[in-house]
């Protein structure tokens, strides 16, 4: 049976495991040449719009923010045809007037993951794409203004630090990103923007404040049973803001995102490994031939 087709993907987060109102539903279970992805991956019609599911930490969170195969994710969704992913994130604020029940549409990141495989490339093949923009501004408009049609507090634009994990972080951190000028952290952005880029999928976050980290003086940090409370919470708002962006995104993309490797190639072709060069096809075919 050939494979479903979809063009935009939800990659969800810490307490969004799934996405009501699909028909058509189908699961994909795929395999890459970097491994396997989360989870199986649910593919179907939202509003009309095809549309695949992937649950970032598998179902019944059973995978660390370090040990999500994000390139496997990332390549799954792209076998799929997906030009745009739509990914909700769980973060803690640094600013006052991002409070825990907020959401955010960030538009900048800073990495502080050290213990992650954040490209497709390299073994002979060098690219250097384009990251100046982390995010695609148009879709995360799409999503920032249906948040505020369903009277969300949504807040547009804004930097997240993207730490390892698995412990929060410590005051002084906290402290120190706050004074850099970040407005949220998580642990689980980065790689996914970097390889959403290179394969050239437009990619935009909806982050879910849970907490104002631990700089806050006022607040003690949250616990995890907290913290989930405050996701159940926001998840309905989350669900109704995909689908309402679903149905409006156009089909054609205008955005960098789309051609984000037509300059980045540096290896010349015929020093390229026919095993990298076949492994990599789906990726760069489409500019140095098939292998």
């Amino acid at each position: 049976m050939p494979q479903p087709k979809a063009k935009i993907a939800v990659i969800g987060g810490t307490g969004l495991y799934d996405i009501e109102g699909l028909t058509d539903i189908r699961q994909v279970d795929l395999d890459t040449p970097f491994g396997k992805p989360s989870d199986a991956i649910t593919t179907g019609k939202l509003a009309g719009v095809g549309v695949a599911f992937l649950p970032r930490h598998g179902r019944g969170h059973r995978i660390l923010p370090t040990e999500v195969p994000s390139r496997a994710n990332i390549y799954a969704l792209k076998s799929l045809g997906v030009e745009r992913i739509i990914a909700v994130n769980t973060v803690g604020s640094f600013k006052e007037d991002v409070r825990p029940g907020d959401l955010l549409i960030p538009d900048q990141l800073i990495d502080r993951t050290r213990l992650r495989q954040n490209t497709f490339f390299g073994d002979g093949i060098v690219a250097h794409i384009p990251f100046a923009d982390p995010f695609c501004s148009e879709l995360g408009s799409t999503l920032y203004q249906a948040g505020q049609e369903v009277k969300a507090t949504v807040h547009k634009g804004g930097t997240y630090v993207v730490m390892e994990g698995p412990a929060f972080s410590t005051r002084a951190e906290s402290r120190l990103y706050r004074s850099w000028g970040a407005d949220v952290i998580g642990m689980t952005a980065l790689p996914e923007a970097k390889l959403a880029r290179e394969a050239e999928i437009c990619y935009a976050i909806i982050a879910g404040v849970t907490d104002y980290d631990s700089w806050h003086e006022d607040s003690e940090p949250l616990e995890i049973h907290q913290i989930m409370a405050i996701l159940q919470r926001n998840a309905s708002t989350i669900k109704e803001i995909i689908k309402r962006s679903i149905t409006r995104i156009p089909g054609k993309r205008d955005c960098e995102c789309a051609t984000a490797l037509q300059t980045a190639i540096v290896t010349d072709p015929k020093l390229m490994s026919l095993a990298q060069r076949k492994k990599l096809e789906l990726l760069i075919g489409k500019y140095i031939g098939k292998a």
